[in-house]
Order: structure tokens, then C-alpha cells, then sequence
């Protein structure tokens, strides 16, 4: 009602409003100006941070993975409160690079580490980062792998299919220092200045059930609470929960879990076909609580090729909100056969997160490989070479046809599984 009199005045009142606005020579609208600012200001800090930024899709902050061309793959990068799934090779080898390459970048960009695995002790795995690669070192490694891949099939003079021609160019190359996301020399190892300089947490299972726990039964590994306790405490006491707004500047709690799910975590997953899987389903269930309402980021390996029973894996992709599969070729048939001959292995994005959607975000590539060349691990279409008689036997070809149905455009998800449907 008070707003309503204010209107009914007269021209005199209004009249005087408009002397006071002319007098400061600021209108009404530009003193309200400051405090819409002032309410955004916690956007502002968010934004701030060093190595992230704000999702052009959903407004979502991101980090980087370490490696730029899964951030393209995953929509940008991973997303902050969010767990990225690694299924780990065969011979668990490109699956721990990826792992370190995520932590090296949380070095990089000044973020807290939180290093937790019952096979590693954590300080060994910091001196196993690889080092950062200058933006000049980085452009002329690529250049040359790019001018060694043109002469190489510049013997073979083919038509690209068109279907080929249409699908969006993948971010292979460099990244500047200055922009989002890194590249690494897999060749070299992180200087020792940057590491003992980089704020860290460990958490090395056998160290810590010596100690004495006292809980109430629950469903729930020895491994597995001892380490939820450890990361609520790093959350709540440094204040990546928000508990302390007073706090000048905010940072990125980066954490990585090592073989989620094996044995050594004492948990029987992998070992039987009915293990106790509530245990490891609820482990994550309870993570992904702690992550929402904080300001980090989780990375964790599991050998889900060691799990049996398919329907845990699903519980495990379900609780997870990105998952990307490595399929190694090492052991394989497809490690001597010349089809396959320019690449290490395939990799499956499995699921992309739905973050303020209402549909999952779908990756607008589906045939994808990833080389580890000289220094750097790049992530790049499969293109198979053309089907020459004299290269290519018989059973390549069958395997050739096989391949092709599943990785075919509606697929891709299936590109490790059978021919005939899972029920």
C-alpha cells in the first residue's frame, strides 16, 4: 500500500525525486547497480578460480582433466561436485596415466590434491606426475607427429567418405598456458620445486587401518568409511564446503581415488560373482553427497573388466556421473593386426552427466582411439586404413565387420560388448 500512495502524489513529490536523482547525478537504476553486483559476488569468486571456468552449456564450473581432448569429449570438462569414472585396461597402464595427469594439472593450477590408494603409497605417486610442457615445446611436438601422420598416408591417395567429412574436427592439438587445460611430456617427471610447492593430502590404506575405529555395523568395507571420514574432514576443515565465506580466496579440492573396488580396499566385488556390492554402492552414494555441496572434483579407477556379475557394473555407472572406458590393446588380436596398427586402444565415453538438463548429453563422436606417441597421449577418431588385398587377411576383415557394427553411430556405448544382447 505504501508503494501504491507513493504513486498516487502529486507532480510536486515527483518532481522533488527527480531534483535529488539530478543533484547526485546518479539515477535510481545506477545505485541499484552496485548491490545486484554485490549478490553475485560469490558467482564472481567461483569464477575466479584459477583453472576453472564456467560451462557455456549449463553454467557449471569446470576443471580440467589434464588432458584437453577429454575436456572437449565431456562437454568442456569435468564438472566441480561431480565423480569421473575411469574403467581402468586391462594391464591398468593408459588408465594410471590419465589418473596422473589429472593431478598433475590440479599442481599446475594451484588446487589441493587429495591422493588416496591402497597399492601406492601417495607421495610416490606425486614424484610420478609428468612434467608441463612449454606452449613452444608443445606446438613443435605436435607439428612433428602431425607432418610424420600426413607423410605416412600420403601414400595412399583415397576419397574420404563423406560421413567422415561432416563429423565435428576433435581439439588434438596444443593448448596454450593461458587458456584452460595442459599438456604434459609423458618422458619426463614433474620438477621436484612444483611438488614440494603444492598443497597435498594422502591417504594410503594399509597405513590407515592400524588404527582403531570404533562404528556400528553397517554395510560398509574397513577401507571404505576410514576414507569417507578422511574426505569429509579435508572438506569441512579447509573449508572447501563453503562453511567460511569470510575466506579471501577459494580453491579446488582435486581428489583421486586408486582401484576403487579391488581387493586390496578389502572389498570381495571382484573375487565372486555375488560379492557384497551394497558396499561399494553405497561408498559412492555417500561421496557424491559430500561432493555437491563442496567445491571439488573426484577422479576414480576402477577394474571393472575384474567384475563378473553386469549388473553391478550398472549400479556403479548409475552412481557415477561422467564414465569413460580404456580398451588396451596389449593381449589382444588387434595388437598385431594392421588395421589397428596406428593406435593403442579404444576408449568408450560411457556417460556424460546431466547437469541442469533434462536429457543426458550425447558425444558427437563415437569411434574414437587414443596413441600414446613419443611425449603426448592424444585421443583421435578411428580411421581405418583402406581394404587392400594384400595388407589385410581374412580375419581381419571379419574382425573389420565386426568392428563396424559396434562402433556403428547408435553404438558406440557397445563397442566392448558381444554380438547378442545382455538381459
Amino acid at each position: 500500500m505504501a508503494a501504491v500512495a507513493t504513486c498516487g502524489t502529486g507532480a510536486g513529490s515527483t518532481g522533488s525525486m527527480v531534483a535529488a536523482g539530478s543533484k547526485n547525478n546518479v539515477t535510481s537504476f545506477q545505485r541499484r547497480g552496485p548491490r545486484a553486483s554485490g549478490s553475485d559476488s560469490s558467482y564472481s569468486r567461483l569464477v575466479s578460480i584459477a583453472g576453472t571456468r564456467p560451462s557455456v552449456r549449463n553454467g557449471q564450473l569446470l576443471v580440467s582433466t589434464g588432458l584437453p581432448a577429454l575436456d572437449q569429449l565431456l562437454g568442456g570438462g569435468l564438472a566441480v561436485g561431480t565423480v569421473l569414472l575411469i574403467e581402468e585396461d586391462k594391464y591398468n597402464i593408459y588408465s594410471s596415466l590419465l589418473f596422473k595427469y589429472f593431478l598433475a594439472e590440479g599442481i599446475i593450477n594451484g588446487h589441493t590434491l587429495l591422493v588416496a590408494s591402497a597399492k601406492e603409497d601417495p607421495a610416490d605417486i606425486l614424484q610420478e606426475l609428468p612434467a608441463p610442457l612449454l606452449d613452444d615445446n608443445v606446438k613443435k611436438d605436435f607439428d612433428e607427429d602431425a607432418c610424420n601422420h600426413k607423410t605416412a598416408e600420403s601414400n595412399i591417395k583415397m576419397k574420404i567418405a563423406w560421413r567422415y567429412q561432416l563429423l565435428p574436427k576433435m581439439e588434438a592439438g596444443p593448448v596454450s598456458s593461458s587458456r584452460f587445460g595442459h599438456c604434459y611430456d609423458a618422458s619426463k617427471k614433474m620438477p621436484q620445486e612444483l611438488i614440494e610447492a603444492s598443497k597435498w593430502h594422502g591417504f594410503f590404506f594399509p597405513e590407515k587401518s592400524s588404527s582403531t575405529l570404533n562404528i556400528e555395523p553397517c554395510s560398509l568395507t574397513h577401507g571404505y568409511i576410514k576414507l569417507l571420514q578422511f574426505i569429509q574432514n579435508i572438506i569441512y576443515e579447509e573449508g572447501f564446503d563453503g562453511s567460511n565465506p569470510q575466506k579471501k580466496q577459494k580453491n579446488i579440492l582435486r581428489i583421486g581415488i586408486q582401484n576403487l573396488g579391488s581387493p586390496l580396499w578389502g572389498d570381495d566385488i571382484c573375487c565372486t560373482e555375488n560379492g557384497n556390492s551394497h558396499s561399494l554402492t553405497k561408498f559412492l552414494y555417500v561421496l557424491r553427497g559430500l561432493l555437491r555441496t563442496s567445491l571439488s572434483a573426484c577422479m576414480i579407477t576402477m577394474p571393472t573388466h575384474l567384475i563378473q556379475n553386469k549388473a553391478i557394473i550398472s549400479r556403479v555407472t548409475n552412481l557415477s556421473d561422467t564414465v569413460v572406458g580404456l580398451e588396451s590393446f596389449i593381449g589382444s588380436e588387434r595388437e598385431t593386426n594392421p588395421l589397428y596398427k596406428d593406435y593403442h586402444g579404444l576408449i568408450h565415453i560411457r556417460q556424460i552427466p546431466r547437469l541442469n538438463n533434462l536429457i543426458y548429453d550425447v558425444s558427437d563422436v563415437k569411434d574414437l582411439a587414443f596413441k600414446l606417441k613419443r611425449k603426448l597421449f592424444t585421443i583421435e577418431r578411428l580411421h581405418l586404413p583402406p581394404d587392400l588385398s594384400d595388407t589385410v587377411s581374412r580375419s581381419s576383415k571379419q574382425d573389420l565387420a565386426e568392428r563396424s557394427k559396434l562402433l556403428g553411430p547408435g553404438c558406440g556405448v557397445m563397442a566392448g560388448g558381444k554380438k547378442h544382447l545382455d538381459f
